[in-house]
């Protein structure tokens, strides 16, 4: 089987929105709860929690007093919650990651839907009560969905993240020639073939970017702490912040295709 991924744009209403920073927030909270909880379990008896240990705290958290707002958000959200955060321990302990780390809310926001999510008129429709979101799919969605990561970047945008299944095997053989590639200081790499020597410059713009960029930290910093006023510039900084990032992206994307091809 072949999995295939493709990242498209939202536009949800006013009213998506509401309901999708609820959502945001439920997954984030049970994220550090059910964090803080393993963490609390291996201190006392050595070892954390499993998956259905985890889940099985749920019901009880929902008929609770103080959390009875987690029974307004999507059930197979919160588990999918699990799920990411029993694979970020995996990582840790396989040493492919650090040890997972408790979520803000001022950071990136995203939920993961395994299931239930269909494509209606060019719009991305999501199970519970969001309903159908509005979406630039810039591409043709080919095979099963399997699951949708619904993220929303600290610069206010929202996006979803499709992972499908089609049928078929991955290429096991490649052709072509041989390069090798060097990254350096003077020159951001340095490609050979044995014969030909290509020398590719770290782009301008980026440089452009990255000062812009340290004026508006610096002029953040010098807020005060806890004002409107910072809270509001702190999304300047994050859409310069990703600005900069597209920068970067862009011009990793343009050379390796140009290596590549």
């Amino acid at each position: 089987m072949l999995h295939k991924a493709i990242q498209v744009r939202l536009y949800p209403s006013k009213e998506q929105q509401a309901l999708l920073a609820q959502t945001f927030g439920c997954a984030r909270w049970w994220w550090n709860f059910a964090l803080n909880q393993s963490i609390e379990a291996y201190k006392e008896t050595g070892k954390g929690l499993g998956r259905s240990a985890l889940n099985a705290l749920l019901p009880k958290l929902k008929k609770a007093e103080d959390t009875k707002w987690l029974a307004d958000c999507y059930s197979q959200v919160l588990q999918a919650t699990t799920l990411n955060l029993i694979t970020a321990y995996k990582n840790f302990f396989e040493k492919r990651a650090g040890f997972p780390r408790f979520k803000s809310k001022h950071g990136k926001q995203s939920i993961q839907y395994p299931q239930n999510v269909k494509i209606v008129n060019g719009n991305v429709k999501l199970p519970g009560n969001i309903g159908i979101v509005k979406a630039k799919i810039h591409r043709p969605i080919e095979g099963k969905i399997k699951t949708v990561t619904v993220s929303k970047t600290p610069s206010g945008k929202y996006f979803a993240s499709i992972l499908t299944e089609m049928d078929g095997d991955a290429p096991t053989t490649t052709e072509g020639k041989i390069y090798g590639v060097d990254l350096g200081l003077n020159h951001f790499a340095v490609v050979t073939d044995g014969e030909k020597v290509s020398k590719y410059d770290n782009p301008k713009h980026i440089a452009k970017h990255e000062r812009n960029l340290k004026r508006k930290q610096k002029k953040l910093a010098r807020k005060q702490k806890g004002s409107n006023s910072r809270n509001k510039y702190r999304k300047v900084v994050a859409k310069v912040y990703e600005r900069v990032s597209n920068s970067r992206q862009d011009f990793l994307h343009k050379l390796s295709h140009k290596l590549v091809s």
